[in-house]
């Protein structure tokens, strides 16, 4: 998906992570990230951002919850937006800010005293029983904390295992969780420990399969309306933060929709959809995961070791550097289990190394992260080797 983008944007990258594989220093399934990009990318956005007044809150799943790469990322974008409580307690280890707590998944609420106690900015609620403890744990510790109504989504504009969230108009029967957003806040006003502070939904924006052009989804339409309701009830200086695709392209957009934040996650290595197809984006592509060809089938097909092979990464080609062969890699059915995976028959044998590119999520594999700085002075060097979910080997 990104081979021929990385090739011709940062080639330096590929021929490193080829260099540190042939050498030993990294096994197969290990995703090589390069530090100076990512900040370089990091940097761009947050200028961009401030340009047009937007407020970034960065997202590391996809690039492992490396603390390296936080530290660099946060340097330019000060706070993230957490997936769930491990990765909060990875980015605040980290010293990056809080900005966003329970973005996609609500935070247990026996966890809530412990990740509230870092004052984040905003805590998301997909329901009233999560405000209820978010304020109850708030009081406790003596103060009001900030939170976003997390939208109920479109029809067919949620992807599966995201369910959930506050319906901006009731539904005529069913349990409470169907009540719509007015009464929502209606019941959340009572509550001592929690003031409304805005709203999110999830995905507001994805990029066309085809084209990679940025548009906004249903979700999108979903939260200005919401932030109208809000605005009609007297509430102002509301957030709307609309993630997803969130880039240097996709910015103005959010700023022209009356978004207030971005989460930019893909951005930060230049592997959007859009970065896919238009090799002109500003950021550059920022890793490169390599593997090593394990056996050879007898029809002449070789199997990489697999790990990191994410179900939606639109892996299509593997570069083998020694001969400067592209093998397809072909397609894996949704029973596949990730132990090896198959390139068409082409010039590879065992032990060759293999360089690929496509999108990732690394939190949900079982891949090695490789950290290499110096890239842009031509000094490269290998700082640190990770697991997925950050913690250095």
């Amino acid at each position: 998906m990104f081979l021929d983008a990385v090739l011709h944007r940062n080639p330096e990258l590929v021929a490193c992570a080829a260099e540190l594989h042939d050498s030993g220093a990294i096994p197969p399934d290990t995703y090589v990230m390069d530090l100076d990009a990512i900040e370089s990318n990091a940097e761009l956005l947050a200028r961009e951002a401030d340009r047009l007044g937007l407020s970034l809150w960065f997202v590391v799943k996809q690039i492992g919850r490396n603390p390296e790469l936080i530290e660099a990322i946060a340097r330019h974008i000060p706070r993230y937006a957490a997936i769930d409580p491990p990765e909060a307690r990875v980015l605040h280890a980290a010293g990056a800010r809080a900005g966003n707590l329970g973005h996609l998944v609500q935070i247990p609420p026996r966890a809530l005293p412990e990740l509230l106690a870092w004052r984040p900015e905003t805590v998301t609620v997909y329901d009233l029983a999560n405000a209820r403890a978010v304020s109850d744990a708030a009081a406790r510790l003596g103060f009001v904390q900030d939170v976003l109504i997390r939208l109920e989504g479109a029809a067919g504009a949620v992807y599966p295992g995201q369910e959930g969230g506050v319906r901006l108009d009731g539904a005529a029967e069913g349990p409470a969780r169907a009540q719509g957003l007015d009464a929502f806040v209606a019941e959340a006003e009572r509550l001592p420990g929690i003031r409304v502070a805005g709203v999110t939904a999830f995905p507001c924006v994805l990029c066309d399969p085809d084209t990679g052009e940025p548009g906004p989804t249903p979700n999108f339409a979903l939260a200005r309306a919401a932030v109208e309701r809000l605005a009609a009830r007297g509430y102002t200086d509301l957030k709307l933060s609309a993630p997803s695709a969130t880039s240097m392209a996709v910015l103005p957009l959010l700023a022209r929709l009356g978004a207030t934040h971005g989460e930019p996650g893909h951005a930060l290595t230049g592997t959007t959809p859009l970065h896919a197809v238009d090799h002109t984006q500003p950021e550059q592509p920022a890793y490169v995961y390599v593997s090593e060809v394990a056996h050879t089938l007898a029809d002449g097909r070789p199997a990489l070791y697999g790990g990191g092979f994410y179900a939606r990464g639109g892996a299509r080609e593997a570069l083998i550097p020694r001969t400067g062969a592209r093998l397809r890699v072909e397609d894996a059915p949704a029973a596949h289990i990730d132990y090896y995976r198959l390139l068409a028959p082409g010039d590879a044998r065992v032990g060759d190394t293999a360089v690929l590119a496509f999108r990732t999520q690394i939190f949900v594999t079982r891949s090695s992260v490789a950290v290499v700085s110096g890239l842009s002075s031509g000094t490269p060097k290998l700082s640190g080797l990770y697991d997925p979910l950050g913690r250095p080997y």
